[in-house]
């Protein structure tokens, strides 16, 4: 094997959520792989410019909030291009969640988790994926799915129903784009150690429950989920397509 096939010196990488948790660990294995960074999200990437800046690699962070109405994606991959380069790789990391019994589940608590986790990163791959068929050089599109693509989990019913949808745009995407040069996958996060689990992990019981389950017996870390993204957006994964790819310690294996 040619470990120059996973390196990504020259590339251009535009992750969503970049500046904590798995957007920020995607984004600095992509980094230390080669990749020149683009963060797209509503809050600072300060922590994550500094940490892209010590492996050499360009950084520029573009503000805004995913879930408006407002904000413009052709606009963004634009200004991205424009700062560091024709966008090679896309990680629609973005998310947020919410949690309530289905039965008090509120319309405003759906459409906000569905316009981030799942509206938004149809239409942002859609002005990505434009920018690389006019270039005719192809690309790598990676999405984040959750281990409820595959379950139903408890509690948080508009973040299970885009989560599942992803998976389903992943293949769909896959199916359309494959034979132009355009790699869709995704990876499944398992139980990963972030802002969005603070409440799970917080919780005794329930977090005795959930390692209870996890063959690795550990919560996952940000940084786990960095020798995925690396192969996805390389070119080792070059005749892989629609796949979704669980990084989970063995949770579904249970």
């Amino acid at each position: 094997m040619d470990p120059q096939l996973f390196e990504l010196d020259g590339r251009t990488a535009l992750v969503t959520g970049a500046n904590t948790g798995i957007g920020q660990g995607i984004a600095l294995a992509l980094a230390a792989a080669g990749a020149n960074i683009v963060a797209l999200g509503r809050t600072s990437p300060a922590q994550t410019a500094d940490l892209v800046a010590a492996t050499g690699r360009r950084f520029h962070s573009i503000a805004a909030d995913l879930g408006s109405a407002e904000v413009s994606l052709p606009e963004i991959v634009r200004e991205a291009t424009d700062r560091i380069g024709p966008i090679d790789i896309l990680v629609n990391n973005a998310g947020i969640i919410r949690r309530a019994e289905a039965l008090e589940f509120s319309e405003g608590d759906w459409d906000a988790v569905l316009n981030v986790n799942l509206k938004s990163a149809f239409f942002l791959t859609q002005a990505v994926a434009r920018q690389m068929l006019e270039r005719g050089l192809g690309g790598k599109i990676i999405n984040i799915a959750s281990m409820l693509s595959f379950q139903g989990g408890i509690r948080v019913a508009s973040y299970t129903a885009s989560k599942s949808a992803i998976a389903g745009i992943t293949r769909l995407l896959a199916n359309e784009w494959a034979a132009k040069g355009i790699n869709v996958n995704a990876i499944a996060p398992g139980y990963i150690a972030t802002n969005n689990t603070a409440v799970l992990r917080s919780d005794e019981g329930r977090n005795r429950e959930i390692l209870g389950r996890i063959p690795a017996a550990r919560w996952g870390t940000p940084a786990d989920l960095g020798g995925a993204a690396v192969f996805l957006a390389s070119r080792a994964s070059d005749y892989v397509h629609g796949a979704i790819i669980p990084v989970d310690g063995g949770w579904l294996a249970r």
